[in-house]
């Protein structure tokens, strides 16, 4: 599972970084700490989630957004991994409204520079998505403009339930697969 996101401080908490905050949820709710891997330029962990136990290494590259395929394409090698199914990608996404989440199985990359690098790299756009909706920005602000923003106190509260969300929804994909989570999450709110 990949997070997307840009790294250091001027991005921490953005709706860019919402994938990179997913990431950093699944680490802290199984106990582990990310480390550093240089090679693969990526923050890592592995995790054995309940109740399966399945391996599930998950990963925020240390690239900036729009190049994290490479990262990506790398850890894929070290970890031997020939399925693209078997990739998971969260990001934010400007199409779905702040806190609304849908699960995806390949597909077009709506313009997303951190898809492009994805498919890219990786010859393929067969890898699964988690989509945190961040919603429109507001008139006539730019799209870069909005994701690199943090948010204001009442969407950063939706984007931290979504955030979590997107966490279980992971975690479904691997314990149950992906039409399990598809049918789970992305059902219209009630």
């Amino acid at each position: 599972m990949v997070g997307l996101g840009n790294p250091g401080l001027d991005y921490a908490r953005t709706r860019h970084n919402a994938g990179a905050d997913c990431v950093a949820v699944l680490a802290d709710r199984h106990g582990e700490r990310l480390m550093l891997s240089k090679k693969e330029r990526a923050e890592v962990a592995e995790l054995r989630p309940e109740p399966t136990r399945k391996r599930m290494v998950v990963a925020f590259p240390t690239t900036y957004y729009n190049e994290a395929g490479a990262a990506t394409a790398a850890l894929v090698k070290r970890h031997g991994i020939d399925d693209p199914a078997k990739v998971v990608v969260v990001h934010d996404e400007l199409d779905l409204p702040v806190g609304r989440l849908k699960v995806k199985a390949g597909g077009g990359l709506a313009g997303n520079n951190g898809l492009k690098s994805m498919k890219g790299h990786l010859g393929t756009d067969a890898f699964l998505r988690v989509r945190i909706g961040v919603g429109k920005p507001p008139g006539s602000q730019q799209g870069r403009d909005h994701v690199l923003r943090k948010p204001g106190k009442r969407d950063r509260e939706d984007l931290d339930i979504a955030i979590a969300e997107a966490a279980d929804a992971v975690e479904m994909i691997l314990a149950d697969g992906v039409a399990r989570a598809m049918e789970r999450y992305n059902r219209a709110p009630s």
